[in-house]
């Protein structure tokens, strides 16, 4: 949840349906037991239970919870590789697979959401020195990156790939409005004057599991109404997109996307949306630079603003996150949209200075406010924040003075009352900016922190810290709760609003942890931390992003426990008995693991192979951390860093206690649940330098390992797949010509028959060579062999052309398919798929599993965790 250690967020791409992923170089693991470390005030540094361990472990510098560089360079390491290799998609190609998915009939039942309870971050349960309980949290739920709010308690969320919920009660028992969209990731929400609710889809804060989207909706009267296909504005200019800000100007809107800025009448919402700018058009689709590998990170647009004494004075914040030589900010000038290059007073206008940009101006006009993320500090351990900055004419072309620095940040306190963060250390992911409308020297500021100013920013307060392990007022006693401090939000922030309900004003926030709220006028303690915090995340508003499922036997109740892996949520446990979920691991949560028989042993990842094992469901209350019961069990690319931000690992279907995880090498332990070490684990293969594990199977000692190369994408991607024992033994690399019938694609998902080792199913990422520029793109998405990988076989059949993850054999020998859009099925006798059950949300499913229940568990990427009653011995006719 919290410490987000290895979360290596990158660039975007213009790719279809999916993410813009990218997550930077590897930190080191260490293979001690978890909670091995003092308490930290014992010691004097700021970290805590779960950063303890974390930040130490991987290396990074004591008192920075995000363990160390977050470094650009490295970039497309995880979602939009897999689902642009081996090249970039081109527009089109999610709305031809939405309409090939309403063509398509239904198999099953009803999908049942299992992620029903709230999930507690601070659950006393998991009050251990491996969690994240007694942060301050309270309850979460996945990333929310828009919101708006009226003055009659009318707020309206937008989840990362979640979709848009409305609560009409100020926050809180909240409604999905757009289930009926083929997208599900939010870039924005703006309400206009006239109360209509605008939603930008597609989210652009470059994140590794960032979503594109379907355009910008409008919904009329959206207090009592859903939006429809109907309410889409313009035609497909903004598929496959992401918008970053939308801004209504006079009667104008104005769309700043990764493809340019596009504007639309904000009165008369028929016709197509307009290109407005680019600043180089050759690389946009269709362009004579379109196939480019730097061409999706060449016309990034940050945000619009305009002049409120003349609006024809517009300004545009243009470029990419990591620099380049057309970042910075423009105007029009003869009617050419033109670099500044004068002096802006403080505010940078060299193209090296200008990175991500947040613009927001106070309701009276008076001034203007500007977040500034500087690419020359990209790969700074300390902050990547240039500035924050006021303009006191109130016009975007100034002259701006700098109110806010890192180091004025961290200063605005002690170490003990201040910002318990290196502020802005991830300003290119986290940013948001909001005016006090009554007040134009009261402003709201996001980076990983709240900080609010009633002064124009000359003074701040940091009213959202981090967490609260790190001041005095904290205890890990779980009989005290989260001690004397007061709740916080969770960290990471992107979004803000400021609404009334019952006449009291509000400022809400969304972050990677949900939706919070506090009086816009509100208290806070002797340190400057708000004592007035409110989680929204009640349960009602289940955007959950995981990663991951697994299921076992509640050895309690009889029932079954279900944990999963959460993007900056840690890992979830539900258990029969509990009214709420628990959180038993913090930070980002990958890959899982759970025993069949005992849902208490769970083995789950960090990041990139750094795994731990638990045999108590996590649940080690204890105020020493001497008593740990879970261990850190890396193999060794988990030790190095050499695999998968989301790396997979398994269990051999035959032999439980034989485990296969991969990285640069596939490596075996068969320990199962009592492995206590690193050296455990045995090398059995070594994928090849630079190569690095996409999806692992085993059964009876066989072993598929699917891998990729070459940088995962671009012109030297590569792909293949190896098999080989258990033992070490009979390792080789399969025959995978580019141009074969198994595409030059990402391979997501492998599944070995039980009854024949031979027989092997593949699961192919990506787009079809119809929407892919690269070499063997091919098509089709889901493979069979029946020779142990020596030829394949094209299944695919009626399938939508859609990225594909996870694949599954049922008992009775049909299979199941997890998708970016949803989850498929084929029966034992049939050769034609169909969509897999009702009600399941239109979202990215990224794990199917089979329960111990006989149920099909889903993991959606943005919806939480679902189940179906499996369809025993029905042949899908």
């Amino acid at each position: 949840m919290r410490t987000q250690i290895q979360r290596r967020l990158l660039p975007i791409g213009a790719v279809s349906v999916v993410a813009l992923a990218l997550i930077g170089s590897s930190a080191n693991a260490a293979s001690t037991p978890r909670g091995s470390h003092n308490l930290p005030h014992a010691t004097g540094q700021q970290l805590t239970p779960f950063g303890t361990v974390r930040a130490n472990a991987l290396g990074g510098p004591p008192g920075n919870p995000d363990g160390g560089v977050d470094d650009p360079t490295s970039a497309d390491q995880q979602y939009f590789q897999a689902r642009s290799a081996p090249g970039i998609v081109a527009p089109g190609a999610y709305s031809a697979a939405i309409g090939q998915l309403k063509s398509m009939d239904t198999a099953g039942g009803d999908w049942r959401q299992v992620t029903n309870k709230p999930y507690n971050s601070d659950d006393p349960i998991y009050r251990d020195y491996d969690s994240n309980s007694s942060a301050g949290s309270g309850n979460v739920t996945g990333r929310i990156t828009g919101l708006a709010a009226d003055n009659e308690g009318h707020v309206y969320a937008g989840a990362a790939n979640g979709g848009v919920w409305r609560s009409s009660v100020g926050g809180g028992s909240w409604t999905p409005i757009s289930d009926k969209l083929p997208a599900e990731s939010t870039g924005d929400l703006e309400l206009d004057a006239r109360g209509d609710l605008w939603y930008a889809t597609g989210e652009a804060n470059t994140a590794s599991d960032t979503f594109t989207g379907s355009g910008v909706y409008v919904l009329r009267d959206p207090e009592h109404h859903t939006f429809s296909t109907h309410d889409r504005v313009g035609g497909t200019e903004l598929e496959s997109t992401s918008i970053r800000k939308l801004r209504i100007i006079g009667g104008t809107a104005w769309a700043a996307t990764t493809r340019g800025v596009w504007t639309h009448s904000a009165t008369n919402l028929s016709g197509p949306w307009k290109l407005a700018f680019a600043p180089n058009p050759a690389y946009l689709p269709g362009g004579s630079l379109a196939a480019d590998p730097s061409a999706i990170y060449k016309n990034i647009v940050n945000d619009v603003a305009a002049d409120p004494k003349d609006p024809s004075k517009v300004v545009l914040a243009v470029g990419w996150r990591s620099g380049d030589t057309y970042n910075g900010f423009y105007t029009r000038q003869n009617g050419v949209w033109t670099r500044i290059t004068t002096s802006l007073g403080d505010l940078p206008t060299a193209a090296a200075n200008v990175g991500a940009v947040t613009f927001a101006r106070s309701k009276d006009g008076s001034k203007y406010y500007a977040i500034n993320q500087d690419p020359t500090l990209i790969t700074s351990p300390k902050s990547t924040l240039g500035g924050i900055y006021v303009s006191n004419s109130g016009s975007p072309l100034g002259p701006w003075t700098l109110v806010a620095t890192s180091a004025k940040l961290e200063a605005s306190g002690s170490a003990e009352t201040g910002a318990t963060y290196n502020p802005g250390v991830q300003a290119w992911y986290n940013q948001f900016l909001q005016v006090d409308p009554n007040d134009p020297r009261h402003l709201y500021a996001g980076l990983e922190e709240v900080y609010e100013s009633h002064d124009a920013g000359a003074t701040w307060q940091t009213v959202g810290p981090y967490w609260n392990f790190t001041f005095a007022c904290w205890s890990i006693d779980p009989t005290e709760q989260s001690g004397t401090c007061s709740q916080t939000t969770h960290s990471d922030q992107h979004a803000v609003a400021i609404g009334s309900y019952k006449g009291k004003s509000f400022v809400y926030v969304g972050n990677d942890g949900g939706a919070y709220k506090r009086p816009v006028k509100g208290s806070v303690d002797t340190l400057g931390h708000a004592t007035d915090w409110q989680s929204l995340n009640d349960g009602t508003i289940n955007v959950l992003q995981y990663y991951s499922v697994g299921v076992g036997k509640d050895t309690k109740s009889g029932g079954f426990d279900v944990s999963g892996g959460l993007q900056d949520n840690g890992q979830s446990i539900l258990r029969p008995s509990e009214p709420v979920m628990g959180s038993n691991f913090g930070g980002d949560g990958g890959d899982t693991l759970v025993d069949p028989a005992n849902g208490c042993n769970i083995a789950e990842e960090y990041t990139n192979l750094a795994m731990w094992v638990t045999n108590d469901c996590g649940a080690n209350v204890s105020t020493d951390p001497s008593t740990a019961t879970e261990y850190s069990v890396p193999p060794n690319d988990g030790v190095t860093g050499n695999a998968r931000f989301i790396a997979p690992f398994t269990a051999d279907a035959k032999n439980p206690n034989t485990w296969v995880a991969g990285g640069e090498h596939v490596a075996v332990q068969t320990k199962g649940y009592a492995i206590r070490s690193t050296s455990d684990w045995t090398d059995v293969y070594d994928l090849g330098s630079g190569n690095v594990a996409t999806a692992v199977a085993a059964s009876g000692g066989t072993i598929y390992a699917a891998w990729c190369g070459g940088g995962c994408n671009g012109p030297g991607f590569s792909r293949g797949i190896a098999v080989g024992k258990a033992d070490g033994t009979g390792w080789h690399q399969l025959n995978l010509p580019v141009n074969g019938v198994v595409p030059n694609r990402y391979l997501s998902g492998l599944e070995i028959d039980p009854h024949n080792a031979n027989h092997v199913y593949l699961a192919v990422n990506g787009f079809s060579r119809k929407w892919t520029e690269g070499p063997g793109a091919g098509v089709g998405h889901i493979f069979e062999s029946w020779n142990g990988g020596v030829t394949w076989c094209d299944i695919s059949k009626n399938l939508p052309d859609v990225p594909a993850n996870s694949v599954r054999i049922l008992p009775e020998g049909s299979l199941v398919l997890a998708t970016d859009l949803a989850v498929f099925y084929r029966g034992a006798h049939s050769s034609e798929w169909k969509v897999l059950g009702e009600n399941l949300p239109t979202n990215a499913t990224l794990q199917v599993k089979i329960g111990p229940d006989g149920r099909i568990y889903a993991a959606t990427h943005g919806r939480g965790i679902w189940s179906l009653a499996a369809p025993h011995g029905w042949d899908g006719h």
